[in-house]
């Protein structure tokens, strides 16, 4: 089996390979280029594993005139640059020791022993610089019928790193097969690991949590973790209920998947257990108070903007369990692109400070109220 692609291919990749084989080295695509490759879908990572020590990658990447950068050596990683692009090389690994967030690792000479400790079989895929896919572990039957598999046993793995219950749910979101249901000894090493979710890091957490509410339907996996505890742990006071109805509206209406918008409708969860941006806190902060507000379409749009407007219609529907209605969507568009044809020099000099500001707040409300229709001459009468 052979894959191919502009990031296998190009100058700059075969560049690396070639400088890393000048010796006899072993170079090789690892994991997520190499599946999506043979899924048909972008890759936008290359990751090179090998049979050097970081020390010797970082003498033939000069030998060949490449840039290297140690952007983790200690654990086996230097980054080469070729063509402007970043090449993650990383030696052949093997863990040794693990606190269940951290490993101890030794370097290996051997690919098999550097697959036995990666997570799930569809990422323990190799390819050498020509394409030839090399899979150790049975990662290409798996990848061909979408099921998220647990190398060696799910309890083993899981221990190694307790971010890895997290992945598997992701992972299941994205490429996994709903209608194959979950693996069942993966979930109960998962149910019997719980404890160690509460020593990750919130931004470990987080980002997960983002990438796998931004897989195209992400219910399936997070109705899995409400089942055997994971939501609860990691996210306490969250439930699934809407998320399901969301992703119907978001697909009914074709908008695109927002990570955002799904995580607002697992309801009045605590949010510090999350690390969020600043802007991101304040868009969950505002989901959460306009989806029990009691603000018409129109109203959203107009002092929110159509987007916003949308979401949170979408979100009221999904958590309220109505229809919903198309015709607040098309009022939130129309109010959105709307002006108040009052302004402040039409109230000066009669109105000015404090006076001026609530009288153009109390015109703007009766506008908003009579649907945009008062003109000007409507308002100052």
């Amino acid at each position: 089996m052979k894959i191919t692609g502009p990031w296998l291919t190009s100058t700059g990749t075969q560049a690396v390979f070639a400088a890393l084989q000048a010796e006899g080295h072993v170079a090789l695509a690892v994991g997520g280029c190499v599946r999506n490759a043979l899924m048909n879908v972008p890759v936008t990572d290359l990751d090179i594993a090998t049979n050097a020590t970081p020390q010797t990658v970082v003498a033939l990447a000069k030998a060949a005139g490449l840039k290297s950068v140690p952007t983790g050596i200690d654990h086996g990683t230097v980054t080469l640059v070729s063509n402007g692009i970043g090449y993650e090389v990383t030696t052949f690994r093997a863990d040794t020791e693990t606190d269940g967030r951290h490993a101890v690792v030794q370097f290996s000479t051997d690919m098999a022993e550097d697959a036995a400790r990666r997570d799930f079989t569809i990422n323990a895929l190799y390819a050498d610089a020509a394409g030839t896919v090399i899979d150790p572990l049975g990662g290409v039957p798996d990848l061909q019928a979408r099921r998220v598999r647990f190398i060696g046993k799910a309890h083993d793995r899981i221990a190694e790193d307790y971010l890895r219950i997290l992945r598997f749910f992701r992972f299941a979101a994205w490429y996994g097969d709903p209608d194959l249901g979950f693996d069942p000894d993966a979930l109960a090493a998962i149910a019997g690991a719980l404890d160690g979710l509460t020593g990750l890091s919130r931004e470990r957490v987080t980002a997960e949590m983002i990438k796998l509410l931004s897989a195209p339907d992400p219910a399936p996996s997070i109705g899995s973790m409400m089942q055997t505890g994971v939501l609860q742990t990691v996210l306490p006071g969250s439930s699934v209920r809407a998320l399901a109805p969301l992703v119907h509206l978001e697909q009914m209406v074709s908008l695109v998947p927002d990570a955002l918008r799904r995580l607002a409708s697992l309801g009045a969860f605590d949010a510090t257990a999350l690390r969020l941006s600043k802007k991101d806190q304040r868009r969950l902060a505002l989901y959460q108070s306009l989806i029990s507000s009691a603000e018409p379409a129109s109203e959203l749009g107009y002092r929110h903007g159509a987007s916003m407007a949308q979401d949170v219609l979408l979100l009221r529907a999904a958590m309220l369990e109505v229809p919903l209605n198309l015709a607040d969507l098309e009022a939130a568009k129309i109010a959105a692109a709307a002006t108040c044809p009052v302004t402040a020099s039409d109230l000066m000099p009669v109105c000015s400070g404090a006076a001026l500001g609530a009288k153009l707040r109390e015109i703007e409300a009766r506008w908003i109220a009579s649907g945009f229709t008062l003109t000007r001459s409507d308002l100052l009468d």
